[in-house]
């Protein structure tokens, strides 16, 4: 099962045959990748931020909102265990917006860039005619880190299924203050084979979905695996927030069975890893649901095992 922005992406791609020589990866993964000469390429990533939609400037700073623009991109960085080399930033801004305020937004985009030694290098500034639109837009570019980059469309049956960190209640803070998992993505990769990856965007059933979708397999998740967020944790619906609340910016990513018992093993970083599932041959993703019910991260192991649909955000909806 689709959602509206996969169909029409799914469309996109179909529409050229790009040779493979050039370009090893296109539409379809968290970044393209351009081959520029004999094992020489460049990936490319480029993400848009609108207001009232990925931020609030009612409540949010021009600043965090800066952050966030970079932080998104350096995620699709690490969702495909690629180093960051350099971005450019576009904006279309309300009326009455003047050079302090693009000194604040400035800042942030700094911040976060600073931290994974990928410089702004250029970028373009356009104006509306009201005051009631503002747009961010980040274009970024990566190159492979040793390893080939890590694609969506390569997970296997039988293969365990983990995440970074913790999922669900981003929008109450996260969204805007989120470490992109670059240098875990790295960390891992350099210590074990990893078949597919994605970072978490738009909610674990979902990109779980992209995954699934992409290497024509199943999935089944354990309620009582994920690592529900504190924010969400003691309230009800923290499973159903987890799942589908996005924009928590984890990596999700599978691994086979040795290499994850590996990883595990050998995993001693702040951010945790945990394993929630199993890549099956069931052609649908399912949930073991617990034995208190689907809102509740806590239970027996004999839950319920149910069809598991993808509900996090849809940009078509």
């Amino acid at each position: 099962m689709s959602n509206g922005e996969d169909i029409i992406t799914s469309w996109f791609a179909r529409q050229r045959n790009l040779p493979a020589c050039d370009f090893p990866i296109g539409i379809g993964d968290d970044m393209a990748e351009v081959r520029l000469a004999d094992g020489v390429s460049v990936l490319i990533t480029t993400d848009m931020l609108l207001d009232g939609v990925h931020f609030d400037l009612k409540t949010a700073t021009l600043e965090q909102v800066g952050y966030k623009a970079m932080a998104a991109s350096l995620s699709d960085c690490a969702a495909m265990a690629t180093i960051p080399v350099a971005a450019v930033v576009s904006v279309g801004l309300p009326a009455g917006f003047g050079q302090a305020q693009l000194k604040e937004l400035h800042s942030g985009i700094i911040a976060a860039s600073d931290k994974f030694n990928c410089p702004l290098i250029g970028g373009d500034i356009t104006k509306w005619t009201d005051a009631s639109k503002f747009v961010i837009n980040v274009a970024m570019l990566s190159r492979p880190a040793g390893n080939p980059p890590v694609r969506r469309n390569g997970a296997k049956v039988g293969d365990a299924i983990c995440v970074t960190g913790s999922l669900g209640g981003a929008l109450l803070g996260k969204h805007l203050s989120f470490t992109p998992r670059v240098k875990e993505a790295l960390k891992i990769t350099s210590l074990v084979k990893l078949n597919s990856m994605m970072d978490l965007s738009d909610g674990l059933s979902s990109d779980l979905n992209r995954i699934c979708t992409q290497s024509k397999v199943g999935a089944i998740l354990d309620t009582n695996s994920i690592p529900i967020s504190p924010d969400v944790k003691k309230g009800s619906g923290a499973v159903f927030a987890a799942l589908n609340d996005g924009e928590d910016f984890e990596l999700l990513f599978t691994l086979a069975e040795d290499n994850c018992v590996k990883l595990l093993k050998q995993w001693n970083d702040s951010v945790p890893i945990t394993r929630i599932g199993t890549i099956t041959d069931a052609g649908k993703m399912q949930i073991k649901m617990s034995a208190e019910g689907e809102t509740s991260p806590k239970g027996g192991p004999d839950g319920k095992i149910t069809e598991l649909k993808p509900a996090g955000y849809d940009h078509l909806k």
